[in-house]
């Protein structure tokens, strides 16, 4: 029997066919497409794909994971631009988390950019 898993960016698909490629390194056609999976590399706690798809000029040098934290669901709000032949892109969404009996969202306009057919996250303005 084949496990089929619904990918955690909840786009309908599964994870083998939506964020799974990405995630090992295959570009993301859109930069929605890169955005969705970094939320599913938060959830899955990805941080070399996190680092690998942000833009050097912005990325930190490490990252790390709050303890506890479970991201629940993702809600994109709004896209600019970012297709596949686009050089800019920008995605809007909504991240919903819990930590212990603590529940809130992340409301984040975030700003993408295509160099050598890789899509990059640059940064975002918090909502």
């Amino acid at each position: 029997m084949i496990d089929v898993v619904r990918c955690p960016c909840l786009s309908g698909d599964v994870f083998e066919s939506c964020c799974g490629p990405l995630l090992r390194g295959v570009p993301a056609p859109t930069a929605e497409r890169l955005m969705r999976s970094r939320y599913t590399a938060f959830t899955l706690e990805d941080a070399p794909h996190l680092l690998r798809t942000w833009h050097p000029t912005t990325r930190p040098a490490s990252l790390e994971f709050d303890p506890g934290l479970s991201w629940r669901r993702l809600v994109i709000v709004d896209r600019v631009a970012g297709g596949p032949f686009d050089h800019e892109g920008v995605v809007e969404f909504e991240a919903f988390w819990r930590q212990g009996a603590d529940r809130g969202s992340l409301h984040e306009r975030s700003r993408f950019v295509r160099e050598d057919r890789h899509w990059y996250y640059v940064d975002g303005d918090v909502r």
